[in-house]
């Protein structure tokens, strides 16, 4: 007899352990019924699965139900996570090797591991457990979510990102989607290494990032953003004051001069919502060096296009964009919503004066998070923006594990930027690490 709980690739379900797992569940909501809630006051985890324990195995006796230890020990330590954590996801959130959970129902649980998808044997008991998860993890951050609030977005206490979407507009639902926080940070070379950027690119990212360049990181969900970004910021000067804006703080800067800010959502009321166009305005008010915004999505890009344009140069923020020329649309359309009135040559220009390099990511087919493609803001002439490639990932092929081959070739070309390099003596380091993949 064994207790659903496990991470593994979903197995076929005979009869034997399906009814198996019916008399677990009830054996479960028996003991739950018996628990007296003033008993669990001041009981740690242990003291309280060991209680459980005891309980299982007198109920079990009373009512002749046949468990063996291994069960009785499973069992009990899924009520303490029903009790004191997130029920059957507890298992998977301690999971180091997953990095997202998807929950499609109470019988659908996904999750990735190294890029890819794969379903799990986890099970919650039915729509109503996923329910109270669900309510838990807002009751946890003072939100709700429920038939008149029916969507949530929240952070975990260990600070992975939570998004809940409820019936009626979760059609099979509840959904939830976690997105875990990793608390390893990784760098560019461990990004060399995982084969998401060539040696070359690693430092001439390190230069952009040093030198204080104006960076828009681009790329589908899922395909590493923030972990570029994060990378990206070690070779942000400890001396700088950095600014940072985010609906859930995710980006983790090593820096000792870090004012990380966070939106608010409205409460039930509808009121004190604080959007990050407000507090961008309001970084500017704070001397930063740096105004990092997590991702820009809203009117808050214009505010990001100014910062960039008034001194705070070095600035970095995320957007989804499929290419680099759409992340450039995706900024002016974002702009232009903000701004009504400024004309459409205005907002372009203003554009080509902000952005100095926009960094394109893709998760390829094999898992991979990859940077295909590093381009800077090339020209601005008739009213257009061009871009012009620094990297671009090139694919050759297929190996015979179903990895992606390819190789990075760069631009042989003088980048526009090159005088802010100058400034800051990196300008021969660029353009010999340009070379290194350009083949010249």
């Amino acid at each position: 007899m064994s207790m659903p709980g496990q991470s593994a690739a979903e197995p076929a379900v005979s009869e034997q352990d399906a009814g198996e797992q019916k008399v677990l569940f009830a054996l479960r909501e028996q003991v739950l019924a018996g628990i007296d809630p003033t008993a669990l006051a001041g009981l740690e985890a242990t003291q309280l699965s060991m209680m459980i324990e005891d309980m299982i195995a007198r109920i079990a006796d009373e009512r002749l139900v046949p468990i063996n230890r291994f069960d009785q020990i499973t069992l009990a330590q899924a009520i303490v996570d029903d009790i004191l954590g997130l029920g059957p996801l507890e298992v998977l959130i301690k999971d180091p090797t997953i990095s997202d959970i998807l929950i499609n129902g109470h019988d659908s649980i996904y999750v990735e591991r190294q890029g890819k998808l794969e379903r799990t044997n986890v099970r919650f008991r039915d729509a109503a457990h996923v329910l109270f998860v669900a309510q838990r993890i807002a009751a946890d951050v003072g939100r709700r979510v429920d038939e008149s609030s029916p969507m949530l977005d929240a952070r975990l206490k260990d600070g992975s990102r939570v998004n809940v979407l409820l019936q009626p507009l979760a059609v099979n639902g509840p959904y939830i989607s976690i997105r875990k926080f990793s608390r390893e940070m990784a760098d560019l070379e461990t990004l060399r290494r995982n084969g998401s950027i060539s040696e070359a690119m690693m430092t001439g990212l390190e230069i952009i990032a040093g030198s204080r360049l104006n960076v828009i990181i681009s790329g589908g969900t899922g395909a590493g953003k923030t972990t570029l970004l994060n990378a990206m910021s070690y070779a942000i000067s400890p001396g700088e004051r950095v600014a940072t804006i985010e609906d859930v703080a995710e980006i983790q800067f090593s820096q000792p001069h870090v004012l990380t800010m966070e939106t608010r959502p409205p409460n039930i009321e509808g009121r004190g919502e604080i959007l990050a166009r407000d507090l961008v305005r309001n970084a500017l008010r704070m001397r930063p060096d740096r105004i990092i915004v997590g991702e820009v999505r809203g009117g808050e890009a214009f505010d990001m296009m100014q910062a960039m344009n008034t001194g705070h140069n070095g600035s970095m923020t995320t957007i989804h964009a499929n290419t680099a020329f759409d992340a450039v649309h995706r900024i002016e359309s974002m702009m232009q919503m903000a701004e009504t009135n400024l004309p459409l040559h205005v907002i372009r220009s203003q554009i080509f004066s902000a952005i100095d390099v926009v960094i394109q990511l893709e998760r390829m087919r094999d898992g991979v998070r990859r940077v295909v493609g590093v381009y800077q803001v090339d020209s601005y002439d008739g009213g257009e923006i061009a871009m012009a490639p620094l990297w671009e990932f090139h694919f050759t092929g297929i190996d015979a594990r179903g990895g992606i081959l390819g190789d990075y070739r760069a631009s042989d070309r003088v980048p526009r930027f090159l005088h802010r390099l100058e400034y800051y003596g990196t300008d021969t380091a660029f353009m010999a690490a340009l070379r290194a993949d350009s083949g010249t």
